[in-house]
């Protein structure tokens, strides 16, 4: 029995990705609905960066750090939507093994790194408020460079810890994956190995990351919080917290799906959920951030609208 096991698992070589399991009309209804959802990612987040990079009046820490989250949705969505798109008008939804592992590496360094990022930038808005006259020393161009760079390492780290404990287990046979990317808990379900450890490092490494930048991110607004209380006019107390608004909004929506999707131990049991959640995740997000970057700012606003009136004007 072990070496027929062997046998089987040394030769496979692919995952069928069963993704959503409708019927043929609904299949190009969600392939409409997902290529309009990515297309919206791909022109928001393009818009953002190339506003930022463009527009002086934007080459500040708050906007370097922006074009840096722009850059991460647009990465991860793209690992995933192209790939989805496509199995939605193909019979045989089928990735190679080591397609599956390179594709679950990068979501999940871009994904890492998100979380990281948004932690960095609830400090750049704790810096700005609580220490002005401190701020172009703490947040100098260097530090700011090394703050992202910082990011990527410890989001390369978890999606090396993550790539290779996932991998690491046996597949005997069964390569049907119940999701419509290659995630862990999917990939944990169809294993024929002893899945404990995987799922304990899953569950160890995810709250790990939430509660170390999540504690960054409640320490500097509730330092911001502090400090603007102390304001005496109420419109210059809305002004300042103006600032961090979106910037809260972004990180409720980033971090109440993953906790949802990843630190819970029983969150692996539910393929339909994980689905819905993971659709939130990895192109709801990634749709909504430019918006809620944009919409709610006046700098942002006004640097698109210059941009697109030189495109007219020439």
């Amino acid at each position: 029995m072990k070496s027929e096991l062997n046998k089987n698992y040394s030769e496979l070589t692919e995952f069928i990705l069963l993704g959503f399991r409708r019927s043929p009309e609904v299949q190009i209804l969600l392939f409409a609905l997902f290529f309009f959802i990515y297309m919206v990612i791909v022109v928001g987040n393009t818009s953002m960066i190339v506003a930022i990079k463009i527009d002086l009046r934007l080459h500040t820490p708050m906007y370097f750090f922006l074009r840096n989250l722009s850059y991460l949705d647009l990465c991860y969505s793209t690992v995933i939507a192209p790939k989805t798109l496509a199995d939605f008008l193909s019979k045989e939804k089928k990735i190679s093994y080591n397609g599956c592992a390179t594709q679950f590496f990068f979501f999940a360094l871009f994904v890492g790194t998100e979380g990281f990022l948004l932690a960095v930038m609830a400090y750049d808005r704790f810096s700005a408020i609580c220490s002005p006259f401190l701020y172009t020393v703490r947040m100098s161009p260097q530090t700011c460079v090394r703050l992202v760079i910082g990011s990527y390492i410890s989001g390369c780290i978890n999606s090396m810890i993550q790539t290779g404990f996932t991998f690491s287990l046996r597949f005997c046979g069964e390569n049907r994956l119940d999701h419509f990317f290659c995630d862990v808990p999917a990939l944990i379900k169809i294993s024929c190995s002893d899945t404990f450890v995987n799922e304990i490092v899953l569950f160890a490494l995810s709250a790990l990351i939430i509660v170390t930048t999540t504690s960054v991110i409640l320490v500097s607004y509730a330092y911001i919080l502090s400090t603007v209380l102390k304001i005496p006019s109420t419109q210059g107390r809305s002004k300042t917290f103006s600032t961090c608004s979106s910037h809260i909004t972004a990180v409720s929506l980033f971090y109440g799906t993953v906790f949802f999707m990843y630190a819970q131990p029983g969150a692996i049991s539910s393929p339909e959920k994980s689905k819905i959640i993971a659709v939130f995740y990895t192109l709801i997000i990634p749709m909504l951030n430019p918006l809620i970057y944009s919409l709610r700012n006046r700098e942002v606003k006004n640097a698109l609208k210059r941009i697109l009136l030189r495109r007219i004007s020439f």
